[in-house]
């Protein structure tokens, strides 16, 4: 395999696991000389996805939500027939899953809101115009104040490159959008004064309803302690929660390609993308905390999304383990 191999990549801005993950794969597919890959970045991933489905874009990073919306037609992509999305959403294999970030309340100190119970009439920042955080959001902000979008609060809605920028701004009172803790958004926005950040109430996130929504594709529970988040997202953030654990919602995704990529190439670049993951995981701060090196992550259950078979023996072939669930059926 040689670097005159030319393949695309589509991507999200810089400063999450959906830049990061893509980025060092055309990196380490450059320095291997198995391909020269074309990275567009800060784009609507909703769009990418479908651009990877029809066979426009070799390489896309993808919340999980968003191939599980395709399928069924619905959302973002509710101008599609249910057999159009279902046949799209078949053409798509996972490379490498990674947690994109975690779910939780967050506003200024100086809005004077006091937590979920306070966002009846506020304007609140959660996510692009279209894709999988936005519906996710808005469904945890529903499922835990019982709040609608248009209806009980004001949502704003900007591309992931422009939203710590909107934030710092003061324009919306609140935030609830996926962030790493120790994500370099997360950093801009705290250094631009004191912030807190509320853990999703006991009682909501151990309900049915939040219980049923964290076992939907893409989604996952995700609990530590309040003590373990001191410092992680800069001196000016803190964190509150009623009983010193902290509680969220996981988004999960990962970086996917056409069933019919090549199976040498798919091999290749994830063998080399997984010998390389110790140098992934040091280029940024929160780069242990969100599963590159968990293949397993986010995999079966209700996610309709499957390895690439090539991508699979290599995660296997590097001793990591992938449940044939995962996996293709036939491929």
């Amino acid at each position: 395999m040689t670097a005159e191999v030319n393949l695309t990549a589509e991507t999200a801005s810089p400063g999450g696991t959906t830049f990061l993950s893509p980025s060092h794969l055309v990196e380490v597919a450059a320095t291997h000389d198995i391909a020269s890959i074309q990275l567009t970045e800060g784009q609507t991933l909703t769009n990418s996805v479908q651009n990877v489905a029809e066979g426009k874009t070799d390489i896309a990073a993808t919340p999980f939500l968003l191939p599980f919306l395709l399928k069924r037609a619905v959302g973002p992509y509710g101008s599609l027939s249910p057999e159009e999305g279902a046949e799209l959403a078949g053409n798509l294999r996972v490379m490498m899953p990674y947690a994109i970030g975690y779910f939780f309340l967050s506003a200024y100190e100086s809005k004077n809101i006091t937590g979920w119970e306070d966002l009846r009439e506020r304007k609140i920042y959660n996510g692009p115009a279209r894709g999988g955080a936005l519906n996710m959001a808005r469904s945890i902000l529903n499922i835990a104040s019982g709040l609608k979008e248009g209806e009980d609060y004001e949502g704003v809605q900007v591309n992931w490159g422009k939203g710590a920028a909107l934030v710092i701004s003061g324009e919306p009172d609140a935030l609830i959008v996926p962030m790493n803790f120790g994500g370099t958004s997360a950093l801009a926005i705290g250094s631009a004064g004191r912030m807190i950040s509320w853990s999703v109430p006991k009682a909501t996130f151990e309900s049915p309803a939040m219980q049923t929504y964290m076992a939907m594709p893409g989604q996952a529970p995700f609990t530590t302690p309040v003590a373990d988040l001191a410092g992680t997202m800069g001196p000016n953030w803190q964190f509150s929660s009623e009983d010193e654990i902290f509680r969220g919602v996981a988004m999960i995704g990962g970086t996917v390609v056409n069933k019919d990529m090549d199976s040498a190439l798919v091999y290749e670049l994830t063998a080399t993308y997984i010998a390389t993951l110790d140098g992934l995981k040091s280029k940024a701060p929160y780069g242990k905390t969100v599963g590159f090196d968990f293949p397993m992550q986010g995999m079966c259950g209700a996610n309709p999304l499957k390895y690439h078979p090539a991508a699979a023996r290599a995660w296997r072939d590097a001793g990591f383990e992938v449940d044939d669930c995962a996996i293709a059926p036939g491929e």
